[in-house]
């Protein structure tokens, strides 16, 4: 069930945005609105609280670790184009579905894009390649990397075969000057690889180890660094990946810099940057956007809260650059901030 889905056409259906203040604050109505707001993370007038999205699915995932359970979906790789916002998460473990908005805020179910008979369906990355207007699903299969195409982001992803075994957590990034690389994490070994790419489906040379579990967050639960993702941002680049276990509550995010995309990385020594706190446990796994006014958004998962295990919700939270080039960012949870693209 999409909660947040329907507690948003509730809200539009009673009120319109400019005037929602004054059925706030009537009585039952009021109360209504709030919890709604508090559960689904609904946008009012110019201010949003996390979650932005909460689903949950039951799941068989299969071997390695045979685990069934419910999960809630987790791992969000998020794409904007044409106006909208195309977000996809890990789901039933068999497929991925796409999410749609055009505020970060308010999210619509759309179809199932990609689907598999095999287990371990995890961590999917989209990447829009401008020069041949194809869509292209980094895809984590039963420890492994492939590839789909499709000609629209909420379309089919047909499948064009493997490309890392013993992969998961993919994420393509194109450099200003034209040339491809994908960043995976070594599945058994938690290492973060980077792959040079003649385009987005040919490998160019060997792979090079850029990140692995050295510092003590990162070993907490689980030696691992994973789901990573890279900004540039005037010259330098920047590795925000995960740590720890995935399913705790010490799930963290931090990030590493270097000249190059093939590094060598430096660890940002106040990491991790994003982590638990306040009502907020294991914030991770994310992927980067911009709202309308240039802003940078962090779109990651929470755990519900503090058991281990994966139930997972949506969230974002801002980024931004300070005048020396460090990153700067925090989790938030029933908190109302200002909604991506208002500037006050």
């Amino acid at each position: 069930m999409l909660i947040m889905t329907h507690g948003n056409l509730m809200i539009k259906q009673l009120c319109n945005k400019n005037y929602i203040v004054l059925f706030v604050c009537t009585g039952i109505l009021g109360m209504l609105c709030a919890l709604i707001i508090a559960a689904t993370g609904a946008k009012i007038g110019n201010t949003y609280t996390n979650p932005v999205l909460v689903e949950t699915v039951t799941i068989h995932r299969g071997s390695p670790d045979n685990y069934s359970g419910l999960l809630g979906i987790g791992d969000p790789s998020v794409l904007f184009h044409d106006g909208n916002y195309y977000l996809y998460p890990t789901g039933d473990n068999h497929g991925y579905d796409v999410y749609i908005s055009n505020d970060l805020v308010n999210w619509k179910k759309g179809p199932r894009v990609f689907q598999t008979t095999e287990p371990g369906v995890w961590a999917p990355d989209v990447f829009y390649n401008a020069k041949d207007r194809k869509f292209y699903l980094y895809y984590t299969v039963n420890g492994r990397v492939g590839v789909a195409i499709s000609d629209q982001p909420d379309g089919v992803y047909n499948d064009h075969g493997m490309l890392v075994d013993h992969a998961i957590d993919a994420h393509m990034f194109l450099d200003e000057d034209s040339n491809y690389y994908l960043y995976y994490v070594e599945y058994p070994g938690f290492r973060i690889h980077v792959q040079p790419m003649i385009n987005p489906v040919r490998k160019k040379g060997d792979p090079i180890r850029i990140i692995n579990a050295t510092d003590p967050w990162e070993k907490k639960n689980a030696a691992l660094t994973e789901a990573p993702w890279m900004l540039k941002y005037r010259g330098t680049y920047y590795l925000l990946y995960s740590a720890s276990g995935a399913d705790t509550q010490d799930y963290a995010i931090g990030y590493a810099t270097a000249d190059s995309p093939l590094g060598p990385f430096k660890k940002f020594k106040g990491n991790p940057l994003i982590k638990k706190g306040e009502g907020i446990f294991g914030p991770g796994h994310c992927s980067v956007t911009k709202s309308s006014d240039g802003q940078l958004w962090m779109v990651y998962h929470q755990q519900k809260n503090g058991k281990r295990g994966w139930n997972r919700i949506i969230c974002i939270d801002p980024l931004w650059f300070d005048d020396q080039g460090g990153l700067h960012g925090k989790a938030t949870r029933s908190v109302s901030r200002p909604a991506p693209g208002y500037q006050g």
